[in-house]
């Protein structure tokens, strides 16, 4: 699949579905009603490797961008993905995205280099970032100019939940079910069940530790 958005008849065909539907998340009835799932006509997707499970939802502005090298993207069933997402392979890097799993606003996932793999059931909240690479520094040549390097692949375990604003770096397993407070960078990795806060972020506390009618802060 590669292509810069929908076809012609394929935006015609979305948007006369939209036209009795509510708007913004609410779309995610079209997708759970049809196995092909609903793509906004805003969607941007260039890409040749692009596999995608049942009841897919893609909203407004979503832009899946294959660069040189870049790897498959594969998205599990009922993945969801809320507008103004940018989602990135390249330089060998590829992307999987388990089942059930919500990818909030205005996310930047960039699977550079190595593998980002995210669970099934993760909660993704919006402006989240993933970076597993980055530039080089040496002092002999500019910044732009400096090849990529990585620590390693990012992996985020099932049923976790990534908070607002969190930024992810390579080199770090976040283990399943564990909390990331908002506004936190993730430089190491997060056990099984655990709440970690901070920049860095550091364990706070299990997750088994904290009655059900209070969230982290």
């Amino acid at each position: 699949m590669q292509r810069a958005g929908l076809g012609c008849f394929g935006r015609i065909a979305t948007r006369l579905a939209t036209w009795f539907a509510p708007p913004h998340k609410a779309r995610v009835s079209l997708a759970r009603m049809n196995p092909q799932g609903y793509i906004a006509p805003s969607v941007t997707i260039y890409h040749s490797d692009l596999r995608l499970g049942a009841n897919i939802f893609m909203d407004e502005r979503v832009v899946v961008f294959q660069r040189e090298g870049g790897g498959p993207i594969e998205l599990g069933d009922r993945v969801y993905i809320y507008r103004d997402t940018i989602v990135e392979t390249g330089y060998g890097g590829s992307l999987v995205v388990g089942a059930e799993t919500s990818i909030h606003p205005r996310c930047q996932i960039n699977a550079y280099k190595v593998p980002i793999r995210i669970g099934c059931g993760v909660m993704i909240a919006p402006s989240c970032a993933l970076y597993p690479y980055d530039h080089g520094v040496a002092p002999d040549k500019p910044i732009i100019a400096q090849p990529l390097v990585s620590r390693g692949e990012i992996v985020i375990g099932d049923g976790a939940w990534l908070g607002v604003g969190v930024i992810v770096l390579g080199g770090v397993q976040i283990g399943k079910g564990a909390v990331i407070g908002a506004g936190s960078v993730v430089t190491s990795d997060v056990p099984d069940g655990a709440i970690a806060v901070g920049v860095p972020a550091h364990v706070i506390k299990m997750r088994s530790d904290v009655a059900e009618s209070h969230s982290p802060r």
